[in-house]
């Protein structure tokens, strides 16, 4: 069949003027002379061996072979157009493995997933729960989103979210045992996820550096000590991406209006080779524009939480705070 097919350009010169209705428009359309496009119809129907056009004068008119033959031309390049087209569009269909700080992907991922498969039924996903810089070099792991450091070495990587920190705990908790003042803190377990830098900082932030050192756990990463401090164990530091939602819930509450600037980032890493992969940059985009900017402090985010919250009392481990 396709050895049968006219040249292309005489199919396209007549497409063109018999829906423009003229040569000279379908000339400038195709920007080629008044000539050539007359050269090209009369090809095809030399080809066709018949007539496509009655001619009057400077006016087209189709003939019953012409009117019978324009509507599948036109469909066909527009068929050929959306079929080019389509090449430059991202590819929303196949696997996409993703590693993710355990925090992060249980606190804020999990609960957005359907929004951003829901577009892509062709997608499918495999989540790996793991802050290990390893993974951005794994031939079988397409993206990771770490919290750390930027020194990730030989790779693509991205600033996804600085985050800010600030204690946690059950609203049972309050009700038990009370956090009226910093100092109180000595009578509750301290829950933390790294070896105690983070909630030094936030101590020291809050003229509490010299706390009477009280009972701490260390859980293996921010989403236990999370949930541990929802389950009324302790208190948390949690932050203001991750920690959000059990807020709006009202699962864990704010018993202090101070926050300190983590030392770490999220950021988003991969091998530049999966980089170019369309999956992994519709993800990224995604992702950028569901976590948006994360410069507002505590109380700007705390706004709509509810729980108790207060502003720090005079501490009776320091001055004023």
């Amino acid at each position: 069949m396709a050895s049968r097919l006219p040249p292309l350009n005489p199919l396209r010169a007549f497409e063109a003027a018999a829906r423009l209705g003229s040569i000279s428009r379908a000339a400038g359309a195709l920007s080629v002379t008044h000539g050539a496009v007359s050269h090209q119809v009369r090809t095809l129907e030399m080809a066709l061996d018949v007539r496509l056009f009655h001619r009057e004068g400077n006016r087209l008119r189709l003939t019953a072979q012409g009117a019978a033959l324009l509507p599948r031309l036109t469909g066909a390049f527009e068929a050929i157009s959306l079929a080019v087209a389509g090449l430059a569009e991202p590819s929303t269909e196949g696997d996409l493995t993703v590693s993710c700080v355990p925090a992060l992907l249980a606190l804020w991922l999990v609960p957005r997933l359907d929004a951003f498969t829901e577009p892509y039924p062709g997608l499918r996903l495999r989540l790996i729960p793991s802050n290990d810089p390893a993974h951005i070099g794994d031939p079988d792991i397409d993206l990771c989103i770490r919290y750390g450091s930027a020194g990730l070495g030989d790779c693509w990587l991205s600033l996804l979210a600085h985050i800010r920190l600030f204690p946690v705990c059950s609203p049972s908790l309050l009700n038990t045992r009370p956090l009226r003042v910093v100092g109180d803190l000595a009578e509750h377990v301290l829950l933390h996820a790294d070896a105690g830098r983070e909630w030094q900082t936030w101590l020291a932030a809050a003229d509490a550096g010299d706390l009477a050192r009280g009972r701490r756990h260390f859980l293996s990463d921010a989403h236990l000590a999370i949930a541990a401090a929802a389950h009324g164990t302790g208190v948390a530091l949690g932050d203001t991406v991750t920690t959000a939602q059990l807020l709006s819930r009202g699962d864990v509450v704010v018993p202090f209006d101070l926050s300190v600037p983590a030392a770490d980032a999220f950021f988003v890493a991969c091998r530049p080779d999966k980089r170019a992969n369309p999956l992994v940059r519709t993800f990224i985009d995604w992702l950028v524009a569901a976590i948006g900017p994360q410069d507002a402090g505590p109380a700007a985010v705390a706004a709509g939480w509810p729980g108790r919250r207060g502003r720090l009392r005079r501490s009776t481990v320091g001055g004023e705070i």
